[in-house]
């Protein structure tokens, strides 16, 4: 239980971590972000959150496979969860800020 709880947290500052900071993959400090650099960003926290899952899953039982309909569940989630920050950088701050 806790597993998953903490999976559902990770995601949901994962899926808003882009928006929010103006680094890119917490590392390379950009003067100005773009949208697809945000995308790249955003696509990548999507995969490395479902590796640590598959890991935290392998940990309590045997992991089970997986097909497309799950990894299009799992990516529109995210992309729910990504709202927010979405919201906060495109249409609520005023530009320059």
């Amino acid at each position: 239980m806790l597993e998953v709880v903490l999976i559902c947290i990770l995601a949901a500052l994962a899926a808003n971590m882009p928006f929010i900071s103006s680094r890119l993959l917490f590392g390379i400090n950009l003067a100005e972000k773009h949208f697809g650099w945000r995308l790249l960003e955003w696509v990548v926290y999507y995969l490395l959150l479902g590796l640590v899952a598959r890991l935290l899953e392998g940990r309590i039982s045997e992991v089970h496979s997986q097909h497309w309909q799950f990894y299009a569940t799992t990516l529109a989630l995210f992309a729910v969860m990504a709202w927010p920050g979405f919201v906060w950088r495109y249409f609520w701050r005023k530009p320059g800020i």
